[in-house]
């Protein structure tokens, strides 16, 4: 299509402006490209944990959001926490977990979730949810019963956890940032010119506000985002997001390309070639992330057990 491109899925019909050509470079879609190609997914662990999750009735966003590195990652005995169930009352148009009316919350969920990360062994764990819109506090304290009971049953464990906005509840943020997780991630995803159809319920700068609370509420705590590239940025727009992203006290950035998960989905602009993340690597640590995770397959929760080793609680609470 010559000016404009249109989709729909089951949220109602997109409409997409023609992305400008980024860093110089003309759009680029079609096949995946060869550094994009994942191995099949198998292994002993793998299978263990698979069984361990299926067990105890919880979910992850390794499989919910069909990550590409989830076989690495169950390989080394590591994944995220799908906490509040796998159904999300919003509709981004990147995320593969199903949008609806979610069941109601799990009062037991956190402990089996710390019994979980007791069984595997973890010395990192992530958490993560669905948006629960519909309750008063979006879940806040399922995050932060979550932490009592990994403190309780793994005091030797560090954890991350990436929340949602809360809609702007900075009482609910309160309640998360009170139970001590080391790394407080909440991903921006994209630039502020593309959250009308990827984010259509966020809001870029209620998420900046966020991070940058968060950072005030637990000056110890190291605060994260992320985005997602190939949904039509500029190259100028990525650069503006990091420095917005500084300006906010935020300490670790992750950049990955952005996979459609169906036809259903948002299309890919273009892929990113390998150069071009290690430049936007380079772009960052110029830029004084403490962390810089930048590449095709990196998502928000990859290599996130290194980025832990940088929280001043590590020695207070690691093994």
């Amino acid at each position: 299509m010559s000016t404009k491109e249109m989709m729909h899925n089951e949220f109602g019909a997109i409409t997409l402006e023609p992305a400008p050509p980024v860093n110089g470079s003309n759009l680029t879609r079609g096949r995946r490209p060869e550094w994009l190609r994942v191995r099949a997914t198998t292994s002993p662990k793998y299978d263990e944990l698979k069984g361990l999750f299926r067990g105890k009735h919880l979910h992850t966003v390794c499989e919910e959001a069909m990550c590409p590195n989830i076989g690495e990652c169950w390989g080394r005995g590591t994944a995220t926490f799908l906490l509040m169930g796998d159904t999300c009352t919003r509709s981004c148009g990147f995320c593969k977990i199903k949008t609806g009316r979610p069941s109601l919350l799990d009062p037991d969920e956190p402990r089996r979730v710390a019994e979980s990360i007791q069984a595997m062994g973890l010395h990192h764990a992530v958490l993560t949810s669905v948006n629960r819109d519909e309750q008063a506090d979006g879940g806040a304290w399922v995050f932060a019963e979550s932490l009592y009971w990994i403190r309780r049953l793994s005091p030797g464990c560090t954890v991350e956890v990436l929340i949602p906005d809360f809609k702007g509840d900075w009482a609910a943020l309160q309640v998360v940032m009170d139970a001590r997780p080391e790394i407080l991630n909440h991903n921006t995803e994209t630039v502020p010119r593309l959250y009308r159809t990827v984010r259509p319920q966020a809001k870029y700068m209620r998420s900046m506000e966020l991070l940058q609370r968060a950072k005030r509420m637990d000056g110890e705590a190291l605060t994260k985002s992320g985005i997602m590239v190939g949904l039509g940025e500029t190259w100028d727009e990525i650069l503006q997001v990091m420095d917005d992203l500084r300006a906010h006290d935020v300490d670790i950035m992750t950049i990955g390309q952005y996979l459609q998960p169906s036809r259903f989905h948002l299309p890919i602009q273009r892929y990113y070639t390998p150069d071009e993340f290690a430049e936007l690597k380079t772009e960052g640590e110029r830029r004084g992330f403490k962390w810089m995770e930048s590449g095709p397959l990196v998502r928000s929760s990859y290599h996130a057990d290194g980025q832990a080793h940088l929280s001043p609680r590590k020695v207070e609470i690691g093994d």
